[in-house]
């Protein structure tokens, strides 16, 4: 990974192309399985999970330029507001009568452990707080 610009920036432009691709296999397979309602929703789960990845990603790294206590805030603040983001839109999604919350769970699973997998591996040996600047502070 180079080591110009955010880490984060270089991880979502990295990983975002790959999320077509993956939405094309979940809607795909929820088809093929089960018809175009089961086909969407495995597709949502990973539109979800690009979400919430760009969202964390861009979050931390406006974060980090700020400096640590904000960078600690927008980690656990980020989380559970996209917690329950996600929360509110799964019960929002399970009132539509073609939505599958089982082909969403199917899709969005497979697709959160690759995603964390490819950026474990992309991080491989580094620790991320070295990864992060903090700019010195002028007074």
């Amino acid at each position: 990974m180079s080591t110009s610009g955010e880490p984060e920036h270089e991880l979502v432009r990295r990983l975002l192309p790959y999320s077509l691709p993956a939405f094309a296999v979940a809607a795909l397979t929820g088809g093929f399985f089960s018809g175009a309602g089961t086909a969407w929703s495995g597709g949502i789960a990973v539109i979800v999970v690009t979400a919430n990845f760009v969202g964390n990603a861009y979050s931390v790294s406006w974060g980090a330029r700020i400096g640590p206590t904000v960078l600690m805030a927008v980690g656990l603040g980020g989380f559970m507001v996209r917690l329950a983001t996600l929360t509110v839109a799964l019960l929002l999604l399970d009132r539509l009568s073609w939505f599958s919350p089982l082909a969403f769970a199917a899709a969005f699973v497979p697709t959160t452990i690759a995603l964390l997998a490819v950026e474990m591996k992309l991080l491989a040996g580094r620790m991320q707080a070295d990864l992060w600047y903090f700019p010195e502070r002028t007074t």
